[in-house]
C-alpha cells in the first residue's frame, strides 16, 4: 500500500493541522479557545480515521470515526455547557 502525492500531502497538513491545534490547546489563552481547539483536534482526528479507511479499505474505520465523531461532539456540546454555566 503506497500513497500516491496527493494522499500524501493531506497526512502530512492533517498532521500540520493536528500540531497547530495541539498548540492552542496548550497555549489557550482563555478557556473558551481551549474548547475550541478540542473541537478542531476532533474534526481532524475523525477526518484522519475516515482517511486511513480509505487507505487500508476497510469499511469497519467508518464506523469507528462515526462514533469517535459523534462522542467528540456531545463531549465539546457539554464542556460548553459547563462553562456556559446554564445561562439558556
Amino acid at each position: 500500500m503506497s500513497l500516491n502525492p496527493l494522499e500524501l500531502l493531506a497526512f502530512l497538513l492533517m498532521g500540520l493541522a493536528l500540531l497547530l491545534g495541539l498548540v492552542r490547546l496548550i497555549l489557550g489563552p482563555q478557556v473558551p479557545d481551549r474548547i475550541v481547539a478540542s473541537d478542531t483536534l476532533s474534526v481532524i482526528t475523525t477526518a484522519g480515521i475516515a482517511g486511513l479507511a480509505a487507505w487500508f479499505a476497510n469499511p469497519l474505520y467508518l464506523d469507528v470515526a462515526l462514533v469517535y465523531g459523534v462522542l467528540a461532539f456531545v463531549a465539546v456540546i457539554a464542556l460548553a455547557r459547563t462553562i456556559e454555566g446554564y445561562r439558556a
